[in-house]
């Protein structure tokens, strides 16, 4: 076990400290982050390699949909105006099963956020996974934080020039290997990966791989922090989503106050000692370059990396963990007050700790249960319903729609019979990638007959017709209905489409125009 001498003191100061007051602009300060050890660092590095792995490997993917149609598993067709996930397919009038996820994300945001704070913001974050990749080679090129701090202030030499381009080079093709996989959920990979590297690709793919490639190297690589300071709306957003109950990353003052570098002096002396050594240590491994210990703050993006460097700390010293920890508000306030007498007075250590330094059954801690109250429910449920809703959707949706539109001029022409003709054109969209005979009934219209143009055969009520595989057809159907049988100047039918094989159908309402009665 360590005296409080005896920890390591960094040397860093937050960059939005409250002592020190900033110009409104200013040069950025560059951060440094201490690489941290813990629980939340090893939940971030799982993380991490979870989601760039989907990122990198999904669109490689296959996924068999018979001969008929891509086999990638994950692809935005834009040129047959599709969207292809697994086993589902999404057309253009579907769009609303795109709207619903993003209704779905809305709420999931909401859900994490009332629950556990800038958890999207720490954790899974395509700025906050970028930057952690981006770090992990600075790291293993340049060194921890001190290395990288000398490095940086020093003067220019052969062996800074080197690390250097080596680190910017491996961004670069880390930049580069995001713009190309994003291209690749818009064509088939393999193909186009070909293409790509053989300079046969459409110029927009290599547009977009050159704009993400720059955007990815400067906001992972260059501004990293003030992404999220100064570009993300979210920090401003997010004090709606929270309340007293939401977990947040926490410095419990109550606790670590007063502080204190030389704590056996200090109680020599007679003077209350809190936990905190005040080393730095979590200032040091903040991505943000903040401290914790000044409050919430806008910057904070509840990494819990600082919780990870406390923790470690607080064991060297034989001291209970949690000195930063994720706390509610209402947690933290009673805690506070057990600690002042009320607000009555300095935080004395004595009035949250009995005689062997252990909590006071009365200090309050943080239970699961308290993540389960009226308003997460809320979220949880509206979240649920729309997921069921989805489901529903694409279990019920039809993959087989007609739609029919009535010639405007003429509206009808009287044949030398004296009988009434009508011309249509009738759309047949076959929603799947198998070819299919569709079966196009006259359903009402009492003895009218329709003909189909391009198809040889006799007038009658009922055709078949070959469908080619996620296609629409077009057909130009007349319908005559013989003179003494007209009811009327306008009469309503139903062209009724089927599919034998699969029991699907559609309905469309048409309208039978005529001069009025003859008879």
């Amino acid at each position: 076990m360590l005296d409080t001498a005896e920890v390591e003191r960094v040397d860093v100061a937050a960059v939005n400290s409250p002592r020190v007051r900033q110009p409104l602009y200013a040069k950025r300060k560059k951060i440094f982050p201490k690489r941290a050890e813990g629980q939340f660092r090893r939940f971030k590095w799982i993380v991490m390699l979870i989601t760039l792995g989907i990122y990198y490997l999904t669109p490689w993917i296959r996924w068999d949909r018979g001969p008929f149609a891509p086999d990638q598993a994950v692809l935005v067709d834009l040129a047959n105006r599709r969207f292809y996930f697994f086993f589902v397919e999404i057309w253009p009038q579907e769009f609303y099963f795109v709207a619903g996820l993003l209704v779905m994300a809305g709420f999931g945001l909401f859900l994490v956020t009332s629950s556990v704070g800038r958890a999207w913001c720490g954790y899974t974050c395509p700025q906050t996974v970028w930057v952690d990749l981006f770090l992990v080679v600075e790291r293993s090129v340049e060194g921890d934080r001190n290395a990288r701090i000398k490095l940086d202030e020093g003067p220019w030499s052969l062996r800074k020039l080197r690390l250097r381009i080596l680190k910017h080079s491996i961004w670069i093709v880390i930049a580069v290997a995001t713009g190309g996989a994003w291209v690749f959920y818009f064509a088939d990979a393999p193909t186009l990966f070909v293409d790509i590297f053989t300079g046969r690709a459409a110029p927009v793919a290599y547009i977009t791989v050159a704009i993400l490639t720059a955007t990815t190297y400067t906001f992972g690589g260059l501004m990293r922090e003030q992404v999220c300071t100064y570009m993300c709306p979210w920090p401003r957003i997010q004090a709606a989503m929270l309340d007293e109950h939401s977990l947040t990353v926490t410095y419990n003052d109550w606790r670590g106050e007063p502080r204190s570098r030389h704590t056996k002096k200090a109680i020599a002396a007679g003077q209350p000692v809190g936990d905190c050594v005040d080393c730095n240590a979590c200032v040091a491994v903040c991505p943000m370059g903040i401290d914790i210990r000044d409050g919430q703050q806008l910057e904070c993006i509840t990494c819990a990396l600082c919780i990870d460097a406390c923790d470690g700390v607080m064991e060297k010293l034989g001291l209970d963990r949690g000195l930063i920890s994720y706390a509610t508000l209402y947690d933290y306030e009673q805690n506070m007050a057990l600690a002042t007498a009320g607000g009555t007075q300095a935080i004395t250590p004595s009035l949250v700790r009995d005689g062997d330094r252990q909590f006071l059954p009365k200090v309050a801690h943080f239970h699961l249960s308290k993540i389960f109250r009226l308003r997460t429910l809320i979220y949880f449920a509206a979240w649920s319903l729309v997921g069921i809703l989805l489901v529903y959707g694409l279990l019920t949706r039809d993959r087989l729609q007609v739609n029919v539109l009535h010639d405007r001029n003429p509206q009808f022409v009287t044949l030398s019979d004296g009988s009434i003709r009508n011309g249509y054109t009738v759309k047949l969209l076959n929603m799947i990638p198998e070819p299919r005979t569709i079966i196009v009934t006259l359903q009402g219209l009492k003895g009218a007959e329709m003909t189909m143009v391009g198809l040889d055969q006799p007038e009658d009520r009922s055709f078949a017709v070959n469908v080619e595989p996620d296609r629409l057809k077009t057909l130009k159907v007349y319908v005559r209905q013989p003179a003494d049988l007209v009811v009327g100047q306008s009469q309503t039918f139903n062209f009724v489409v089927e599919d034998k094989s699969s029991f699907e159908s559609d309905t469309y309402t048409a309208t039978f125009e005529a001069p009025g009665k003859t008879r």
